[in-house]
């Protein structure tokens, strides 16, 4: 008679993948991270341009140090000067103008013209809400009116050209997050969903016997929970690595590095991943908890 055997090894029905679970969301969270970085550095590249958009405040010939302290003081009251820079009005003196030029042509004019041409000259830096083709107009009018200034010169059409590649370039930048936040959403809420599929007849058995939704929900949503912020810990720590190594190749990213919006980021991976994880998984088991037992099959 043939021996029949069985084997002892159990095969779990209906367990939950969790490290494919917390696998997918980090991967989402980590992609979102990533792109949500390139925005800090984007803007963080864009205030440093901005930062650096200059009016030239040539003055008279022959004027006194009062005079020119007067302008200067004129001048540091205007509307206008960027708030946040540490030195938004900075003198340059003929002789300092005069001593670059010829460091950076190796001629000396001074030489051939018997005297120095040039004048004093006060260099504006420019909020970034003035920084548009009429607000420029109007402040290089407005600073011409003043008696002690011989002229007020800005390169209009670089100006021009950064403002609008700056707009169009955040323009994209914010298309593709809010779609790239579409699809973690989207492939968030389907990984839990599929995981939570192998759960529906336990779901089902728990409100056979009279659970309450509260009392089985309850379980799931605290799994999805931990598994979100799991998930974004993860995340975060690749993210910060990445960050780290790409430092470290370009020494330049740390001078448009703002660790406060990294932190920030971070801090929302962390959120995101949580809430979406909860808000799927309560989709899900609220789905599963009206189908009818055919339904289910």
């Amino acid at each position: 008679m043939a021996e029949v055997k069985y084997s002892t090894r159990k095969k779990k029905l209906g367990s939950y993948p969790s490290l494919s679970v917390v696998a997918s969301i980090t991967l989402a969270l980590f992609a979102i991270g990533v792109f949500g970085a390139l925005v800090i550095y984007s803007r963080e590249l864009e205030r440093a341009v901005k930062e650096n958009i200059k009016i030239q405040v040539y003055l008279k010939s022959q004027l006194t140090n009062e005079d020119r302290l007067k302008v200067q003081k004129e001048l540091a009251s205007k509307y206008f000067l960027a708030k946040e820079a540490q030195s938004p009005i900075q003198f340059i003196s003929k002789d300092e103008a005069a001593q670059q030029f010829i460091r950076e042509t190796g001629e000396n004019f001074k030489k051939f013209l018997g005297e120095n041409p040039l004048h004093d000259a006060y260099l504006l830096r420019i909020d970034e809400s003035f920084q548009s083709k009429q607000s420029l107009a109007k402040i290089k009018s407005e600073i011409e009116k003043m008696p002690t200034v011989f002229q007020v010169y800005y390169v209009e059409n670089v100006i021009e050209s950064i403002n609008h590649n700056i707009t169009q370039i955040g323009l994209a930048i914010m298309g593709l997050v809010a779609v790239l936040l579409l699809i973690v959403v989207l492939l968030i809420n389907n990984t839990l969903r599929l995981a939570l599929f192998s759960q529906r007849f336990l779901i089902r058995s728990m409100q056979l016997v009279g659970a309450k939704r509260w009392f089985i929900q309850g379980p799931f949503l605290w799994r999805a929970s931990l598994h979100g912020l799991l998930s974004g810990i993860i995340a975060c720590a690749f993210l910060a690595g990445l960050l780290s190594f790409a430092t470290k190749r370009i020494a330049e990213l740390k001078l448009i590095q703002n660790n406060d919006r990294l932190l920030l980021l971070m801090g929302s991976l962390l959120f995101l991943g949580i809430l979406v994880a909860v808000i799927s998984s309560y989709r899900a088991v609220s789905k599963y908890l009206k189908l009818s037992l055919d339904e289910l099959y």
